[in-house]
């Protein structure tokens, strides 16, 4: 099943959440635009078989370990006031994993095919000064 983003109607990705991450987000599985990054909360019954994350960009991670955190932590951007804690969470599990998440983001920005419904090169900096 295909879904479009409510934002800018490109194709998403809808994965079930890992038991570690279900506080991130209110529902048991999300999806994440490959155009725009908007994260929504969706019903499992939607999420099925193994999520293709290099939908998104070649440089965003394609395990699970690596690419659900990266993927929620995107969809938080928008509110670094309210996300603080999760955000630092999120991207320290992506790093722990082995991947570089700001190197990602950075890759993202420069990518032609993502328009992040956020200003990504903005929050890049912050994200920076967050976990460092």
């Amino acid at each position: 099943m295909t879904s479009s983003c409510a934002s800018c109607d490109a194709p998403t990705i809808t994965f079930a959440l890992p038991e570690e991450y279900r506080s991130h987000v209110p529902d048991d599985a999300a999806s994440i635009c490959t155009r725009c990054l908007t994260l929504e909360a969706v019903a499992e019954r939607h999420a099925s078989g193994d999520p293709d994350f290099s939908r998104i960009s070649d440089a965003f991670p394609t395990r699970l370990e690596r690419a659900i955190p990266l993927a929620l932590a995107l969809g938080l951007c928008s509110s670094l006031a309210t996300n603080r804690e999760a955000l630092e969470s999120l991207l320290r599990a992506v790093e722990q994993k082995g991947t570089d998440p700001l190197l990602v983001i950075d890759r993202l920005c420069a990518d032609p095919t993502v328009e992040p419904a956020i200003d990504l090169e903005r929050r890049q900096h912050q994200l920076e000064q967050l976990l460092y």
